[in-house]
This record gives structure tokens, sequence and C-alpha cells, in this order.
């Protein structure tokens, strides 16, 4: 039996699934049947198969599937004989969210904790095992068709089952797309997840391109619409800083200021309107909040990178409508 829950935009586009629902005696045997059906063909063992713990979220983007499953201790091994039976040809990129695990295909072995990131692909027997360490091992998997990563399958196979940092570069930029989708799935429209599957094949290919040094064969296109998504990833996490600028964002990616403002006119914005509207939307957040009542609107703006109160009130008021502390006052008050 599989316990589902449905969020509809479009047919069945967001699947989440838990074992709370199933008996505790047959809950090993309903995350084994429910990992074949809509993940991949593997054995699975536990010691935990009286009272096993699961769950997980599928989201389908077009050919690309994303699955964040959370799971007792267990392992997981891929044979020759189950590649014959059944083989998807996927590339799979993995992001431990929490808890500890190995995996092992080929001649690598990584360890990963969270903040790792791991690809690997479906035509290659590999081994895996989820260490119970004081809670359930929480992943994010993108499974990607092989014939849509524009890079040689050689080069891809000898940087398998590597641990990688998801904290920093490209893979920073993936890791935070990968919770997006998660986080996001349920409201998207179905127009949304074409072009998300475009974005997600886009920004996987420039992290494999990364890792196997290969970026040349990257599509110039891809590289820079990836450049700006770093670029504007790179703001995001850097509201606070009082010298966010430009000059110091072109920089930080190795880019003349000039071509840091090409690329934002490509996407018709400005470097400086991006910025400014990703610091207002954190101060409304703030000043909605009411946790944050105790912090005056000039203490806010501050925080957020508006070092004069007087410029961010007049700001505030041109993007929003109504002075700041006014907005304060009504979004606090229901």
């Amino acid at each position: 039996m599989i316990v589902v829950e449905c969020n509809q935009v479009m047919g069945c586009d967001v699947i989440e699934l838990s074992s709370s629902q199933v008996p505790a005696a047959e809950r090993f045997d309903w995350w084994r049947d429910l990992t074949i059906q809509s993940f991949l063909l593997t054995e699975i063992s536990s010691d935990r198969i009286d009272d096993f713990h699961a769950s997980a979220t599928i989201s389908q983007f077009g050919s690309v599937l994303l699955g964040a499953p959370e799971f007792d201790g267990m392992k997981s091994v891929r044979t020759e004989q189950l590649i014959r039976r059944s083989d998807p040809e996927f590339w799979m990129l993995t992001m431990v969210r929490s808890g500890s695990m190995w995996f092992k295909q080929g001649r690598s072995h990584a360890p990963l904790t969270a903040g790792d990131l791991m690809f690997h692909d479906t035509s290659r027997p590999f081994q895996s095992q989820a260490l119970r360490h004081g809670g359930l091992a929480r992943t994010i998997t993108l499974h990607l068709p092989r014939k849509a990563i524009p890079l040689p399958d050689r080069l891809l196979c000898g940087q398998a089952s590597r641990a990688f940092s998801a904290r920093r570069g490209p893979a920073a930029l993936l890791s935070q797309f990968m919770e997006q989708l998660l986080q996001q799935g349920s409201a998207l429209e179905p127009a949304d997840r074409a072009r998300l599957e475009t974005v997600a094949i886009d920004l996987s290919t420039v992290f494999l391109a990364a890792v196997t040094d290969t970026s040349r064969m990257v599509p110039a296109q891809t590289r820079q619409q990836t450049l700006v998504r770093q670029i504007k990833f790179f703001v995001q996490h850097h509201l606070t800083h009082s010298d966010l600028s430009p000059v110091s964002i072109a920089a930080a990616h190795h880019i003349s200021v000039r071509y840091l403002h090409h690329l934002f006119q490509q996407e018709e914005e400005t470097v400086g309107g991006y910025v400014r509207a990703q610091r207002l939307e954190r101060c409304r957040t703030d000043l909605a909040d009411g946790s944050q009542i105790g912090r005056s609107v000039a203490e806010i703006a501050a925080r957020w990178g508006f070092a004069d109160a007087a410029v961010f009130s007049r700001t505030f008021r041109l993007a929003c409508g109504v002075p700041p502390g006014e907005y304060r006052r009504h979004a606090t008050a229901t």
C-alpha cells in the first residue's frame, strides 16, 4: 500500500508520500516498492525493517525528475543483473541535506555528509549506505536523462561518486536551485515546469563541466545564463554588506564591470536595480514580521544595506506606495 498526497497543478506533478500511515510491520516493504516504482530498481536492506521510517516528495519537470526522500539507515545495491532488467539511463545528482552516508561506484568511494553534492549514473553498478546517527538521512536528487547532458560520458564517469562541496561555485548554485524546486514545486504552473526543466539541465551541465574541466564544451548561452544566476545568488547572500557594488560584484566573479552591466542589460534590468529590489524585499519581510517589532525601521533598513534612513524611506515609498512605517503597521495588524 502506498499512501499518496497529490498536490495537483495539472495531473500529478507533485506527490508526497509517507510511511507514517502504513502499519509499522509493512513500512520497509512499502519503501522498497516505492523506490522501485518511483526512483530506481535496486536491492534495499536495513536492520530496521520492523519499524522503518521514510517519506518522499517527488516532482516532475518535463524529462527531469526531482526526488527528495527522508529515510532510516539502509543499504542500497544496484547490480549488473538489475541494470539489464531496467535502466532509465540517467545521471543522478544528489545533495545531502542532513545525515551521513557513503556511496561507491567503480573505483570511487565517497563519504557524504550534509552540504555535499555527488553524481553517478544508473548504467553502472553501485552501492550506497545511509548511516543512522540520531536521525533520518535527507537528500534531494535530480534524475537527468544522460542524452540531455552535452558532455562526454567517459569524462563524467571518471568523476562520478565523488563528494563535492555544495557551498560554493556552480555546486552552490545548483544546490540552491534544487532546494527551491522542492519548496516551490506545488505552486508551479505547467509552463513554469517546462522552463525549469531547461534551467535544471543547464545548471547541472555547468556543474558537471566544472568538475570535469570541460567548460569549453558548454554552449556560450548556457554559460552566460548560468553566470547571471551565479551573480544573483552571490548578491542575495551579500545584501548585508555595505560595500556591495558593481565593482565588488564584478571582482568576485573575475569579470569587468562593463561586462557585468552587459549581462544585466541582456536580462532587461540593471545591477543597481536588482540589488535594490532584493534589499527592499528583505526589508518588507522584516517589517511584516511581528518578531522584529523591537527593531526600528532605520535598524532594519541599515541591516539590509540602506545606510541613509531618509533615502530608504523615499525608495520604499516609491516601490511600495506607502512609507515603511505605515506598511509595518498594516502588515503587523493583520
